[in-house]
């Protein structure tokens, strides 16, 4: 199999021109050279924190505060979770897991609710979806969750003493991460004492909290729209990632879509960061956080890509190919899924 245009090669996107040929599911090669195409070879997303379970009830909870949503174990979210049945959650998380990989994704970090029945009901999804995008799947609510999910993916250190899990995690070899500083400050310092293998949210970390981080260097997973959505804040993305490692994320599905084009876009405008600094914390800074070996366009790597048209209304006249899949593409100028 070969794919020709503009390749994003390496972990500088830096952009040749030419065909990448792909056997077995690897990079066999890049070869360059001109081509007279204006399509975009790119590596496939990690999305790396997401709530898919919140598929079945989008744009739900106008006007309620972030407590008023998903705190647990009353909070919006968690209703109605309790009251969907088994199947028609199944249904929703297929559609936004086709929705995902149509959009690039190849790859997500999930915090799935439910416990060990959560973790089944999300594998039978992908298995319906009948797709190649691979859920990391974080269990939730019980130690025993560990058993059959990749890891476990605590709520926040101010909801529960989350000791236990953390160490059952270590114990099973498995990841463990945990929410921190969404609502305020004060529970960064607690979730940071279990040593996680990331954080979430990270939008009230105040500098000695900075500090830490940087000396334990944890990683960071950011989820900006959602941040604005449920009106806690702005993470300091620049200075995070100045720091340590910084990977995206598209939070509740019911707060906004698992697109991983609206996150760069927004992350870009809202920091003025490089988009090769955005196009890394939706690609293979993600990988790095679920242990993936892939996210970079080069030779002996996996083959999960996607490529773009180049030439549809929105894209044709771009000069810049990195800046414009960071800023300007979307999921209809997709015209190819390779994961």
């Amino acid at each position: 199999m070969k794919l020709t245009g503009t390749i994003l090669r390496g972990r500088s996107f830096e952009p040749v021109e030419g065909t990448l040929h792909v056997d077995e599911g690897e990079i066999a090669s890049i070869e360059e050279h001109p081509v007279d195409t204006d399509d975009i070879v790119c590596p496939a997303f990690v999305n790396a924190h997401t709530h898919l379970g919140d598929s079945i009830a989008k744009e739900a909870g106008e006007g309620l505060s972030l407590e008023e949503l998903v705190a647990p174990p009353d909070g919006l979210k968690h209703r109605l979770l309790r009251q969907a049945d088994s199947e028609s959650l199944i249904e929703a998380m297929e559609r936004s897991l086709r929705y995902m990989q149509t959009g690039g994704t190849g790859a997500c970090i999930e915090f799935r609710e439910g416990g060990v029945e959560g973790v089944e009901q999300l594998r039978a999804a992908a298995a319906g979806a009948e797709i190649d995008l691979d859920p990391v799947i974080m269990g939730r609510e019980e130690i025993e969750v560990l058993d059959v999910a990749d890891g476990y993916g605590a709520s926040g250190a101010n909801d529960a003493n989350f000791e236990a899990e953390r160490t059952a995690a270590r114990e099973a070899g498995k990841p463990f991460g945990i929410h921190a500083g969404e609502v305020d400050e004060s529970d960064v310092d607690p979730a940071m004492d279990l040593d996680p293998d990331f954080l979430v949210h990270m939008v009230h970390a105040q500098d000695h909290q900075l500090d830490r981080l940087e000396d334990r260097g944890t990683p960071v997973v950011v989820c900006p729209r959602s941040n604005l959505v449920t009106d806690v804040g702005v993470p300091p993305i620049a200075e995070l990632a100045d720091r340590t490692t910084v990977a995206l994320g598209t939070d509740n599905v019911f707060l906004n879509s698992p697109s991983m084009f609206r996150e760069m876009a927004i992350t870009a405008k809202l920091t003025g960061l490089p988009s090769a600094e955005v196009l890394a914390m939706a690609t293979y800074r993600g990988a790095e956080i679920a242990d993936l070996d892939w996210g970079v366009l080069e030779e002996g790597r996996p083959a999960k890509l996607f490529t773009l048209d180049g030439d549809t209304d929105n894209l044709a006249g771009a000069k810049d190919p990195v800046r414009t899949v960071v800023r300007r593409a979307s999921h209809s100028d997709v015209d190819r899924v390779l994961v």
